[in-house]
């Protein structure tokens, strides 16, 4: 039985602001268990929601959600989820705050941003950050596959999650496997290294468990996870321990030579299974959207820069992202190689 597929709840009234490839996940599965649920969505995708549902398929069982849908929220919710890509959140915060005030807000973000803006735009709301390690494809308007199922981990700051975390991720748990943590900065760290995967695939149109698998790719997959892990120790950073990853296996990266390091990646790869992951930033891609890249891998840049450092391979790997979304043409895996070459010693 596909995992959420039980007595229905009395329905809390929820809102997922971004119903894409996350907030479409988080919104069909809450509606499954029985809340009432509300999303915001745009375009082809608004359309196709109000049409005909938003239809989920994959790793957690299939269920047509027939939501409420608009391009802001309608009512006001008793939580509410924003699932908006990183550099969407702050004018969607902004465009439904009058809803928001006094309730638990999730942020449901990649990055290490999210958090900090939507706890600066709404003072007066209990903000709570959410990592989503599943993996889930949306493809067509309206309907999202989920690829690879795992857990949802919530919480806020450095110490114990707050009860309004706690509260959260038992109610998201009822839908699909979700938790509370401490060292929640540490854990949004520890998504940014996961979230190394996402460059390569932008870059040349391919899967990530097809450039993991590489061995033109992975070499610079792995330099670009250890200089990550590097500035995060530099910045004073205990990761947290999520999807296999921790503290300790972070500095066993960052100190072990290249050719032993890629175990990670390798092991990593193993985790998706086998059906193809694109990644969130070769799905932006794809639509034609910008993608998350300046939050990803340019956030490593951006945290060695005000720590004095500097982070060339992500530098680079950024810079081919934009590079592919200005010319609207992937890369081949040999030229990245050798025009990367130079960063890697060889």
């Amino acid at each position: 039985m596909p995992f959420g597929v039980g007595p229905r709840l009395e329905g809390v009234r929820i809102g997922v602001i971004g119903a894409g490839a996350i907030g479409g996940t988080i919104a069909a599965l809450l509606d499954r268990v029985g809340h009432l649920v509300e999303v915001t969505a745009r375009g082809e995708q608004l359309a196709a929601i109000r049409a005909d549902g938003l239809r989920l398929d994959g790793g957690w069982g299939a269920h047509t959600a027939r939501v409420a849908a608009a391009e802001r929220l309608q009512t006001r919710p008793e939580l509410v989820f924003v699932c908006t890509k990183a550099q969407d959140a702050e004018a969607a915060i902004r465009d439904n705050a009058a809803l928001l005030d006094g309730i638990t807000v999730v942020v449901v973000q990649n990055g290490l941003a999210g958090l900090r803006v939507a706890t600066e735009l709404l003072p007066g709301s209990d903000c709570v950050g959410a990592l989503a390690l599943y993996a889930a494809s949306f493809l067509s308007p309206g309907r999202i596959t989920v690829t690879t199922t795992a857990n949802t981990y919530l919480g806020a700051g450095d110490g114990e999650p707050p009860a309004s975390a706690v509260d959260a991720a038992r109610i998201l748990d009822a839908a699909m496997p979700s938790f509370a943590v401490e060292n929640f900065t540490g854990c949004q760290w520890t998504k940014l290294m996961v979230n190394q995967v996402n460059a390569m695939p932008a870059i040349t149109g391919l899967s990530a468990q097809e450039t993991l698998g590489s061995r033109e790719l992975r070499p610079i997959i792995t330099a670009s996870l250890q200089e990550a892990v590097r500035v995060g120790i530099a910045r004073g950073v205990r990761f947290g321990s999520i999807q296999g990853l921790d503290d300790r296996i972070l500095r066993f990266v960052a100190s072990s030579p290249r050719w032993l390091a890629q175990v990670v990646p390798l092991l990593m790869r193993r985790r998706m299974g086998a059906t193809p992951n694109p990644g969130s930033t070769l799905q932006s891609i794809r639509r034609g959207q910008l993608s998350e890249i300046d939050y990803l891998n340019g956030a490593v840049v951006a945290e060695a820069r005000a720590g004095g450092q500097e982070a060339p391979v992500n530098a680079a790997l950024t810079g081919l992202v934009h590079e592919v979304e200005a010319a609207k043409a992937f890369i081949a895996p040999a030229d990245v190689a050798r025009r990367l070459a130079p960063l890697l010693g060889r």
